[in-house]
């Protein structure tokens, strides 16, 4: 009975440590996939680069004194692609995909009903018109602020979202286009005109609007790609009908500036003309008084009344008839 009483524990004391040694040693080796990111905790605080804090990172360029102190993250040890790597038990290893992903832009990921299921987001612009716009965005986890991921906010992806969606309605709200000093002036159309001619020029603003998102939640925006604006269907008639008239406007003052144009160039060349005239006129004169000029100076005394009398005789000879005036 002695035998038995100590082989028991004995017993226990071996399969303790063969599940301890599988469920705390065994398992805690881990490895991180190539497009994999992840940080280590241990007792719930993240391994840290010494003092270092974003604010020392060039992700934060864009942001003002202010919201660099507001978004002074940690920077933390980065665990990179490769492994095994080994854990304790007190312990903990975040992994998160670094790889670029495409959503939605009107995608909400706390209300995936709301925004028409996530396919059409409503903006209103400068003079009040309801618009519907379409398109996608680009975003990725920002590996020098995994910190701002994983523990500085709660739902990094739905304040991402809020952020551009915020940025976005103010940009639709205020936008003017550029002004066109090309062309004749016209009458300003309606904002929604604008915004389908400067596709273009919102997406860029958006890109460099947003390049801060990585400073401030840890994902990075590559790109927004804004493919459609339109208007509410109910006014989507009177829409067209507006912009018809608005270009026939333009185009009856382009037609009017030409023709203003071409009457412009006409009265110059005629101008041209008339002064050529004139100077034609002007110049046997202007020779003739520089002969006689010329004249009494080198032909002496005399000269110049003989010069004049001849005139006068060729003259006569070609009169049929003289007055004389007599004293």
């Amino acid at each position: 009975m002695s035998d038995l009483t100590v082989g028991i524990p004995f017993g226990c004391l071996l399969g303790f440590i063969a599940w301890f040694l599988v469920r705390y040693l065994m398992a805690g080796i881990f490895t991180v996939n190539q497009n994999e990111r992840a940080v280590k905790t241990s007792f719930g605080r993240a391994q840290r680069v010494g003092e270092a804090t974003t604010a020392d990172d060039p992700i934060t360029a864009m942001l003002t004194p202010e919201e660099k102190q507001r978004y002074a993250y940690p920077q933390v040890r980065v665990i990179q692609p490769g492994g095994p790597y080994f854990k304790w038990p007190w312990e903990r290893v975040y992994k998160v995909t670094v790889a670029t992903e495409t959503v939605n832009m009107a995608f909400d990921p706390m209300a995936p009903s709301a925004n028409t299921g996530g396919t059409i987001l409503d903006a209103v612009t400068k003079d009040q018109l309801n618009t519907g716009l379409t398109g996608q965005i680009r975003f990725k986890v920002s590996e020098r602020n995994l910190y701002a991921y994983f523990f500085g906010v709660k739902s990094p992806i739905a304040h991402i979202m809020g952020y551009f969606v915020s940025v976005l309605r103010e940009r639709i709200a205020n936008f003017e286009a550029p002004a066109n000093t090309d062309g004749p002036a016209v009458q300003a159309g309606i904002s929604i005109n604008d915004l389908r001619k400067n596709l273009r020029d919102i997406n860029e603003h958006m890109d460099k609007e947003c390049i801060s998102s990585a400073a401030r939640y840890g994902i990075q925006l590559d790109a927004s790609l804004i493919t459609s604006i339109d208007p509410p269907p109910e006014v989507e008639s009177a829409l067209a009908a507006i912009n018809t008239a608005h270009n026939q406007v333009s185009s009856d003052i382009s037609l009017a500036q030409a023709s203003a144009d071409q009457k412009i160039v006409q009265s110059k060349r005629a101008v041209e003309i008339e002064t050529l005239k004139a100077q034609a006129e002007v110049e046997p004169l202007t020779l003739m008084a520089q002969q006689l000029s010329e004249l009494k100076t080198n032909g002496g005394p005399g000269a110049l009344e003989a010069y004049v009398r001849n005139v006068k005789l060729g003259l006569y000879a070609q009169a049929d008839r003289v007055v004389m005036e007599v004293k």
